[in-house]
């Protein structure tokens, strides 16, 4: 499936990248990841032909769902942000298999506070075999606690996990409230396994910690890139004496993390702090520009001017500075220059998305709508179109699932299938 995926689009080098996602068991070396401009986007046909959604109620009643991944026989799985990670089989019956009290295995360290719990959930690229899932949860294990991503293994049955691995313990927690929020607030927590690579590309927030984005040594307002035993991929381009985990650095609260069909650039949809929300193309060893400390003669509370101006004009702190950090990556859309709460997104893939086909969905949760992103060959935003068709709601996770369907869970407790109508 995930070759026909590629096979769709690729063409000339790129090519080598779906042989390595076909033919691998893990164990060869993945491809690089980008390191120049990236590729770019191809166009979509006509942008006035666009699709009217059919919109059906999956499941509802949740408790603060946060995320969801398909295994390939079309089970999925979903996290609830305080309860932890359930599945919802082929047959509509639904476990809760990993988290609080209650489930199949009650993991006795993880809790909930503020925008923290357990977020992001992926599975793995060869679940088939080796039935491994990845959540992204808060730890009471270590002092003070902190996010991680375990692995787990599911059965076949999907009624329990077992072999518990923590593959990465150490990424931070706001464990204290401040001036600008309560304790838990910006873990970011996306995990999205990459189709080609055969690895985890993993992101988190700036836990309103000026310093932290900037910071090499800590994962903090960062895009990590692991093997699924949550070693530093190879090719990270970390800059020296910085975490080699590290991929991108320099973000505020990425929620959003999606990989292009045709070239497998991946893309991060950020939530701007007042203003621009950014999706941009990311580069190994990249800066996303954003640096929410006070500079020289400025003071914020909590030395974070992440919501006011660090700087000595007044000028608001920007999402991507580029009088500081000029080789910053470049966003390809800001949402007009505005923030709405940018969380989710993913790429439609399928000629049943006529005009949508390869264009990127996205979810705005305090606008509490879903966009569509057309781009041009430079990568330019030609087309924004906002769907009208279903409810406005917060938006918190979107996925394509297995029969090519757009799955959508909310902040309302219930998850969506979105299908263009024939």
């Amino acid at each position: 499936m995930r070759c026909e995926y590629f096979l769709r689009s690729l063409i000339g080098s790129v090519c080598a990248l779906v042989v390595s996602a076909c033919g691998g068991d893990g164990g060869s070396s993945p491809p690089s990841p980008p390191t120049q401009t990236p590729p770019p986007l191809q166009p979509s046909p006509d942008p006035q032909v666009t699709p009217q959604l059919q919109r059906s109620v999956v499941m509802a009643g949740l408790q603060s769902p946060w995320d969801l991944a398909f295994a390939p026989d079309g089970a999925m799985f979903f996290t609830e942000k305080c309860r932890g990670l359930s599945v919802r089989d082929v047959n509509g019956t639904t476990r809760r298999l990993f988290g609080s009290s209650g489930a199949a295995v009650v993991a006795s360290d993880f809790f909930c506070q503020g925008q923290s719990g357990m977020l992001g959930v992926a599975v793995d690229p060869e679940f088939a075999t080796n039935r491994f899932v990845y959540v992204y949860m808060l730890s009471s294990l270590s002092s003070p606690p902190s996010n991680r991503v375990v692995r787990l293994r599911v059965d076949v049955n999907y009624t329990t996990v077992g072999d518990r691995t923590d593959i990465i313990t150490d990424i931070p927690y706001k464990a204290a409230g401040n001036a600008w929020g309560g304790a838990g607030a910006h873990s970011g927590g996306r995990i999205r396994s990459h189709p080609g690579e055969g690895l985890l590309y993993v992101t988190t927030g700036d836990n309103h910690d000026g310093p932290l984005p900037q910071d090499p040594t800590r994962l903090g307002g960062k895009v990590l890139r692991v093997t699924r035993d949550g070693a530093a991929a190879a090719g990270n381009n970390a800059p020296p004496g910085a975490d080699a985990r590290i991929f991108t650095l320099g973000h505020r609260n990425v929620q959003g993390i999606a990989f292009h069909p045709g070239t497998g650039q991946p893309f991060s949809c950020e939530h701007g702090p007042g203003h621009s929300d950014e999706v941009t193309p990311l580069l190994a060893g990249g800066n996303g520009g954003w640096d929410p400390r006070p500079e020289q003669g400025v003071t914020c509370a909590d030395d974070y001017c992440g919501y006011i101006s660090n700087k000595s004009d007044g000028t608001p702190t920007p999402m991507t500075d580029l009088d500081k950090f000029p080789n910053a990556m470049r966003p390809w859309w800001t949402n007009n220059g505005r923030s709405e709460g940018m969380g989710p997104c993913t790429f439609l893939i399928g000629t049943q998305w006529s005009a949508w086909d390869g264009t990127l969905a996205v979810g705005i949760m305090a606008g509490r709508r879903l966009d569509i992103l057309q781009m041009d060959n430079d990568g330019a935003t030609i087309l924004v179109h906002t769907v009208s068709d279903i409810p406005a709601e917060r938006l918190r996770s979107l996925v394509q699932g297995p029969d090519g369907s757009l799955y959508v869970a909310t902040d309302g407790g219930e998850i969506w299938r979105l299908t263009p109508r024939t």
